[in-house]
């Protein structure tokens, strides 16, 4: 049959390398991205189980995304700092020449589809000028107390047509500096939103949630967010603590806030102390060589969804992995890869540091999206309130090479058939390949353990690159470029039947 760009195998004709039948699955609802394992289950029932998890609709959205942006914001801008104090003077933040329009088209024109925002960051410092703490922009002289950057950065990437995500830190020195962040109060029902003094506000409906004092003060600043902001398509929470004494750490209202969020914003992904996509597990950008979506997870600290073993683990996903951590584990869950890192050194802006090359991001871009992740990448607004024109310089120059990097796809006109196991491509004529994209259909799982792409040459087919998992992305480099007209995909491992939803062959222009 021919085929355009993407491949797609339908349930009839799934690479079936497995002989389990093909499940008539598509994106799931929010009961299948997770399955219960039992202290019984054998190493087949959890490879059996690991292949039935499929993802959510959101989460299928949100890998479709691929290259995404943080911007880190606020007053550690103009204080110097990583992590603020919480007391700091709001009027030191000055962003005079604020224009979150420069910031949408030159993410825009950098390949990004979605960018968050530190709404607030550790310190406490909010961009918006909230009912709930005076540490916000309404207590600075800039626009006059007037100015919420908030507004002005969602409006504009809607503008131009990009989506919405929203960091809240779950740390606060401010509150904890007014005895509201781990005061010791104990969970209990909370009334959301909690209305002030004057507060005009007449919600259609309030929430009652169990929280502690610090949990309703981010329930309130939730509430706000997700409210008066228009459609908020990811909510980004770390698990970060407050510079606070041991004792008196805050147990964060993860249950309340996850509810609150899926209620005023069923279609976000919570990220990644959530249940929808989690931390690649370090701040370069890059994935595990075979990273699984489908991790064994436990539940703790009142439903916050955590690693059964460590967030940093080699191997998260494997048949070797599901059986090392059965012991502690509660689930297996569709728990996607983000991988978050800086263009520059540090998350907010500096201006003694420079961005990274484009060879460097051209590297992290293989090492996130080629290996069934999605790249975050931060691009932090300096002091006037304006990406860098070095940043945005490099973005467009990031973007044009990874457009060099995969150009036209060979296949687009070329016949592909399919049988038990493997796919074949004839180009028609002979080509040379460097690049080799391929993507499973995720509505069925991922599946792929293993697998081989080969070249017909001089008569004989003849293995090309080999490697372990696909995923939503897998983007392979070959060494040097290999010529010929028929290529094929041969899986040489799976959990279940394997649909194949992409195999691109391509020849860079670097």
């Amino acid at each position: 049959m021919t085929v355009s760009r993407r491949l797609f195998v339908t349930a009839a004709t799934a690479l079936a390398v497995t002989g389990i039948p093909t499940m008539a699955a598509a994106a799931s609802d929010d009961r299948s991205y997770r399955i219960r394992v039992s202290p019984d289950d054998t190493e087949a029932d959890l490879v059996r189980k690991a292949s039935h998890v499929r993802p959510t609709a959101r989460q299928i959205a949100w890998q479709s995304l691929e290259r995404t942006a943080f911007l880190h914001f606020g007053v550690n801008t103009f204080t110097g700092l990583e992590w603020g104090t919480g007391d700091e003077d709001p009027d030191v933040f000055q962003p005079t020449g604020l224009d979150t329009d420069q910031w949408a088209a030159a993410l825009k024109d950098g390949g990004f589809r979605l960018a968050i925002l530190t709404v607030k960051h550790h310190d406490g410092f909010v961009l918006y000028p909230s009912r709930y703490t005076d540490h916000s922009v309404a207590s600075s002289s800039w626009r006059d107390g007037q100015g919420d950057v908030l507004r002005s950065f969602s409006d504009s990437m809607r503008r131009h047509g990009l989506k919405v995500g929203v960091y809240i830190s779950p740390a606060d020195e401010n509150q904890y500096l007014h005895g509201v962040y781990a005061n010791g109060s104990a969970r209990s029902p909370r009334t959301i939103p909690t209305l002030v003094a004057d507060d005009g506000r007449t919600p259609d409906r309030f929430h009652t949630l169990d929280a502690t004092d610090y949990g309703a003060h981010m329930l309130n600043t939730l509430y706000e967010v997700l409210t008066e902001y228009g459609p908020v398509d990811e909510v980004w929470f770390d698990g970060a603590q407050g510079h606070i004494p041991p004792e008196k750490v805050e147990s964060y209202d993860w249950d309340s806030w996850y509810t609150l969020v899926r209620t005023l914003a069923p279609d976000a992904a919570i990220a990644v102390t959530g249940p929808d996509l989690r931390w690649v597990g370090n701040e370069s950008g890059i994935a595990r060589e075979d990273e699984w979506s489908v991790i064994p997870v436990k539940e703790n600290q009142y439903g916050r969804t955590d690693w059964a073993m460590s967030y940093d683990t080699p191997d998260e996903g494997s048949r070797a992995a599901l059986v090392k951590a059965q012991p502690a584990t509660d689930y297996l869950q569709w728990w996607p890869a983000e991988c978050d890192v800086s263009i520059r050194d540090g998350w907010f802006y500096h201006a003694d540091q420079q961005p990274k090359s484009v060879d460097y991001l051209t590297e992290i871009y293989f090492g996130s999206v080629g290996r069934n992740a999605v790249l975050l990448l931060n691009v932090p607004p300096d002091t006037e309130g304006l990406l860098h024109g070095t940043d945005v310089v490099r973005l467009r120059e990031f973007r044009e090479r990874i457009e060099r990097e995969l150009p036209q796809d060979l296949t687009a006109r070329g016949r592909t058939t399919s049988a038990p196991g493997r796919v074949t491509v004839d180009l028609g004529t002979e080509h040379e390949v460097d690049r080799i994209r391929l993507a499973e259909d995720i509505r069925h799982g991922q599946q792929v353990e293993a697998f081989v792409v080969e070249a017909l040459r001089d008569g004989t087919w003849t293995e090309v690159t080999a490697a372990g998992t696909i995923g939503a992305s897998r983007i392979l480099l070959l060494s040097a470029p290999v010529r010929a007209r028929r290529w094929r995909l041969r899986v040489t491992q799976a959990r279940s039947a394997v649909q194949i939803k992409e195999f691109g062959l391509y020849r860079s222009r670097v």
